[in-house]
């Protein structure tokens, strides 16, 4: 009993001690958390939960452990405000993923990404045919924000009051080099036919190809390996 009354009145003091530090650092939804502050937030938990229940730790000394910790990541949240030198070090910077329409293999490599990945958000954000994607830039808290092409705008073809056929669900038959059979027979395609289709647009070697997709309409799209983004697109 003795030991179930110490370990609340630490929580407590603890809880009401972490009240008062993270409204000091600052308030964030889990969504705007960058990297830094991520690993903040997780070490801060553990430090509370260590001294909350392990009743052989200085509970003083443990609040000012917490307290330098917390501290240290507000005056950092102070000087990332203040200088970009250093908001790129601590956050980093958003990283190009599809660039007028090309995916940006190096910047899958850079963010821990596959195509599938790709294919997958872009789908969450409403995207299920990646031609219509402009630029997919990854931002520093890992969501990955999508621009359509402009004629793809939705906007645009309501105020313009224009018919849109269906386009139906989107084949991806070439992955990462790898011909997918599967998702040919499902549309009844077969290689000879995939084959014919990219020499038009001038590919013959797969192992070049980062994605092909085939829409419901049978149009072909191919997504060349090593595309470099342009030097002329900057993010801070």
């Amino acid at each position: 009993m003795e030991n179930l009354f110490g370990i609340c009145y630490r929580t407590v003091i603890v809880l009401v001690f972490l009240f008062f530090v993270t409204k000091m650092i600052g308030k964030k939804q889990i969504s705007q958390l960058s990297l830094f502050d991520y690993i903040v937030g997780i070490t801060i938990g553990s430090i509370a939960a260590d001294i909350s229940l392990d009743l052989e730790k200085n509970l003083i000394a443990g609040l000012i452990s917490l307290f330098i910790f917390c501290f240290a990541a507000y005056l950092i949240s102070i000087i990332t405000s203040k200088s970009i030198k250093a908001r790129r070090f601590f956050t980093g910077v958003p990283t190009v993923l599809v660039e007028n329409g090309k995916i940006i293999e190096s910047g899958l490599r850079k963010t821990k990404i596959d195509t599938n990945e790709l294919l997958a958000e872009a789908r969450i954000a409403g995207y299920f045919d990646l031609s219509e994607i402009d630029y997919a830039i990854m931002e520093i808290n890992g969501s990955i924000s999508f621009l359509p092409k402009e004629k793809e705008k939705p906007a645009t073809k309501k105020d313009m009051k224009i018919k849109s056929d269906k386009s139906g669900l989107i084949a991806n038959v070439i992955i990462d080099g790898n011909y997918m059979e599967n998702n040919m027979k499902a549309i009844n395609k077969d290689k000879k036919w995939l084959d014919h289709e990219m020499k038009i647009q001038g590919y013959e070697n797969y192992d070049d190809i980062l994605l092909a997709t085939v829409d419901s309409n049978d149009k072909l799209t191919v997504y060349k390996k090593n595309v470099k983004p342009d030097k002329n697109t900057v993010l801070e």
